[in-house]
């Protein structure tokens, strides 16, 4: 749990935010030493008319830092031999702006608006932030105390209700990627937060399927109905407590893919009572354990944070935690090939029932 919260400036005047367990550190005694360039301008954001999608441009993110070496890893405390992304020697949680941001508020002056009649251009004003979840950088967030867990899921709040607030935001996204199978480029355990300027695809079309659900049925809401099947069946349930249900969808798109969700209407993680979010924790960690038992090896994985959007349609949403990999076999990966890449059209390799009898297995 947050006992402290404490707001720095780096050198080149991204904001920096230590979450800190105990009160009484002076984290101000610490500054930015280096000597950076001005962040980037933000994205560019261009329309796509044939599937009615929004795609962003982020030039400056090519250069990103790429597997560095550990004594030069960014997201590690600074040192005396090299100042890092977090000028102190050593944190609980650490959230800072992104050094190359997919999205952020610094407009070019000169920013076209149009390529041709049919795809207009516009800044990907919004928001990008790196979470830290631990200075250990060998450790993983499957390693993680519930104690330490709690924390990090008191920064997303905190964050996600700062950065909903800020203009032209539609949806805050909060997300892990884990090993370098996904396409992990920092090993240090470590997620990140997009305040994105438009509502991405997925969610679109989740909230059009809400929507004719709700039409249907004088206004249900269709995740808390899906929830409710699945715990009835229980065939797919791989864990549950008296707040949360760990379930296998019945229609995965991914050989392993796992989504927490909590037993109340809960619209995103600001909602979440003290009594939730302590219970998140212990499930959560059983989960990814019963991930890595599946091969006996780190599971490839990504965690994603479904939250409600903050405009039209909020009422719609269901606070959720996807988590999956591209992982099939202990030598095998499912890659995104034709059907998918090209058509969004999802073969599972795996049959959903059979995957949730595994993870309940594994351990």
């Amino acid at each position: 749990m947050i006992e402290q919260r404490t707001a720095i400036e780096l050198s080149d005047g991204r904001e920096l935010i230590y979450f800190d367990e105990s009160t009484g550190v002076d984290r101000t005694k610490w500054p930015d030493t280096r000597r950076l360039p001005p962040p980037p301008p933000t994205s560019q954001l261009r329309y796509d008319p044939l599937v009615d999608e929004w795609v962003a441009v982020a030039a400056h993110r090519q250069t990103r830092t790429f597997l560095p070496p550990t004594d030069k890893c960014p997201l590690c405390p600074s040192t005396p031999d090299f100042a890092s992304e977090i000028p102190a020697p050593d944190y609980d949680v650490v959230v800072f702006e992104n050094q190359f941001p997919s999205f952020s508020d610094r407009v070019k002056p000169d920013e076209i608006t149009q390529l041709t009649e049919m795809v207009p251009v516009r800044p990907g004003v919004g928001r990008a932030e790196v979470v830290c979840f631990t200075s250990d950088h060998t450790s993983s967030f499957g390693a993680l105390s519930p104690a330490r867990v709690r924390t990090v899921v008191d920064a997303l709040a905190d964050r996600t209700t700062e950065m909903s607030a800020l203009p032209g935001v539609a949806q805050v996204f909060p997300f892990e990627n884990r090993g370098i199978e996904i396409g992990v480029t920092l090993s240090h355990p470590h997620g990140q937060i997009y305040a994105y300027p438009m509502v991405p695809p997925r969610t679109t079309a989740m909230l059009a399927a809400a929507r004719r659900h709700a039409d249907r049925t004088g206004g249900r809401n269709l995740y808390a109905d899906v929830l409710a099947a699945e715990q009835q069946a229980g065939i797919r349930v791989v864990g549950a407590n008296e707040h949360w249900t760990a379930y296998v969808p019945a229609a995965a798109r991914w050989p392993f893919e796992v989504q927490l969700a909590p037993n109340r209407h809960v619209l995103d993680i600001p909602a979440l009572t003290n009594a939730e979010r302590d219970a998140f924790a212990p499930l959560y960690l059983d989960i990814l354990k019963r991930f890595d038992a599946l091969f006996d090896k780190p599971m490839p994985y990504i965690a994603a944070w479904h939250q409600a959007v903050i405009g039209e349609g909020r009422e719609l949403g269901y606070l959720h935690l996807q988590l999956f990999s591209i992982r099939r076999a202990a030598d095998k990966l499912k890659f995104l090939a034709g059907s998918e890449s090209a058509m969004g059209a999802f073969i599972n390799d795996i049959v959903p029932e059979k995957a949730a009898q595994l993870l309940r297995d594994a351990i």
